[in-house]
């Protein structure tokens, strides 16, 4: 979808539609959300959950579960402090939770049932109240468990935007577009043809050493390599290639691009040919650095937000690099006022992603109070042909909600990990921002995130204070990592 910056700034706190669909969720009045009217016994904002069909394509048709019957769910505009009520109803027969992500909101409304979330009922509604914050982009997503059902959690159409208003202006541009890349109809694989390779930094050998012994003795043992998850549909905004609106655009104009990894397990990547990127926030927050990139590379559950200034007319396409997933449908078309014709790609020239180009260089000024180092791991196919992961040799018991570490509030805490795997994952901390301050073999700091990509045989180190009381998840946001063991619990008391 995309909505001027005139308008978005006319619309105020009115709940906009991204992409297209049925169902909307309902602002208070035609202004800003009023919390005297939810106190009224009228929420700001309805979300439904329920099981209904999206059509990619006309010849794709995917049966899931979505909010407010449509994919993505609706874009939610909240303004920075200002409190907001919404009622999230289930209408499907499970037990469903809704997460707020990159938000630093109380444990009981987090949307994580580890941290003490109460569940919102099959065919029940749960009222949920909190002061959306930070600023920025952020997104609300589903947060059971799937382990191998790949009906479940974020397999399904539950995820939608949210954009906090920021109490200054974010800076000049002439449209706003949001986009939510997601995959649908997964099946079990075995390996796949992700790229892995584009993140800045070198493998550390001992680290990699250490994971191709691992395993080289469980192939040894007759364990072969777990389960992965494969698609066979892809789309920007809930439609495939050539099958959504197209972006109009017209010369001279400056785009500002919200994008959002909706995926369960893919890391996506972004190229408009022609055109460069000038990220200017990740994860909802601005960077220290703004940089043009050629390609946007983001992990699981990560946020880019990056202007484009239009000055090569045409009919293009805005695509993923892979060419089987972008001709499955992961792109979208950006057309020219006054251009004509079929959309064009051509693959920009080989890149890395590199979170240093957008942080600050060399160590910060502010020490830890404590640092807590992990080692990530990964027992080939142990668990009924699933990958387990570790976190210093023990998974998380999703029946013991443990292990919980214990932070003291208010104390600067640095999370160090050294990935013992060749898998990439994007680490996810719940109802914190904290700061990346070693990555790529590098001191940084500045540069402030809610998730941040683990390379292969690499470490990354980040910093964040313990601020918000009670429970606090952390966990990889690749589905299958997270539901076999790749999680811990903070404790802030």
């Amino acid at each position: 979808m995309s909505i001027s910056r005139r308008d978005a700034l006319k619309l105020g706190g009115v709940s906009l539609l991204a992409g297209g669909g049925a169902g909307v969720v309902t602002a208070c009045g035609s202004g800003a959300p009023s919390s005297a009217s939810a106190a009224a016994g009228k929420a700001d904002y309805t979300v439904r959950i329920a099981t209904g069909r999206v059509e990619l394509a006309p010849d794709t048709v995917v049966s899931t579960t979505t909010y407010n019957g449509q994919f993505p769910g609706p874009l939610l505009r909240f303004t920075e402090g200002r409190p907001v009520v919404v009622d999230v109803h289930n209408d499907t027969g499970t037990p469903e939770l809704l997460h707020w992500h990159g938000q630093r909101i109380p444990a009981e409304v987090d949307g994580a049932s580890e941290e003490g979330t109460p569940f919102i009922p099959a065919h029940g509604m749960r009222r949920l109240s909190f002061t959306p914050g930070p600023a920025g982009f952020r997104f609300y997503h589903t947060h059971v468990a799937a382990h191998g059902d790949l009906t479940r959690s974020t397999y399904t159409g539950q995820v939608g935007p949210v954009y906090i208003e920021p109490k200054a202006d974010p800076g000049a541009y002439d449209q706003e577009v949001f986009l939510t890349l997601k995959e649908f109809e997964p099946s079990l694989s075995h390996g796949g043809d992700m790229a892995q390779d584009f993140l800045a930094g070198s493998e550390v050998p001992d680290l990699k050493q250490r994971g191709e012994k691992a395993m080289a003795e469980s192939l040894a043992r007759g364990m072969p390599h777990g389960n992965e998850v494969g698609y066979h549909a892809f789309s920007v905004n809930g439609r495939k290639l050539g099958h959504g609106p197209p972006i109009k655009v017209r010369s001279g104009q400056r785009v500002l691009f919200h994008v959002l990894n909706a995926s369960a397990t893919e890391i996506r990547s972004l190229a408009l040919p022609g055109h460069t990127f000038k990220v200017v926030a990740l994860d909802g927050n601005p960077v220290p650095r703004q940089a043009n990139v050629p390609v946007l590379w983001i992990g699981t559950a990560e946020r880019v937000s990056a202007l484009v200034e239009m000055n090569h007319p045409g009919v293009w396409v805005l695509g993923d690099l892979a060419d089987d997933d972008r001709k499955n449908g992961m792109g979208t078309v950006v057309e020219y006022a006054g251009r004509t014709g079929s959309p064009q790609w051509t693959a920009p020239p080989s890149s890395t992603w590199d979170y240093r180009t957008f942080a600050h260089s060399g160590a910060t000024a502010q020490r830890p109070d404590h640092t807590f180092d992990f080692l990530v791991e990964k027992r080939n196919a142990a668990d009924n042909g699933f990958n387990i992961w570790t976190l210093n040799g023990v998974p998380f018991n999703m029946n013991t909600n443990k292990p919980v570490m214990d932070v003291e509030h208010g104390k600067r805490y640095r999370m160090r990990f050294r990935n013992a795997t060749d898998d990439i994952h994007p680490l996810h901390l719940h109802r914190h921002t904290f700061e990346v301050t070693h990555i790529a073999g590098t001191p940084t700091h500045g540069l402030l995130k809610d998730v941040v990509m683990l390379g292969g045989y690499q470490t990354v180190d980040f910093d964040f204070t313990a601020d918000q009381p009670g429970l606090s998840l952390f966990h990889c946001h690749q589905q299958l990592h997270m539901d076999f063991g790749f999680m811990t619990l903070l404790r802030c008391s």
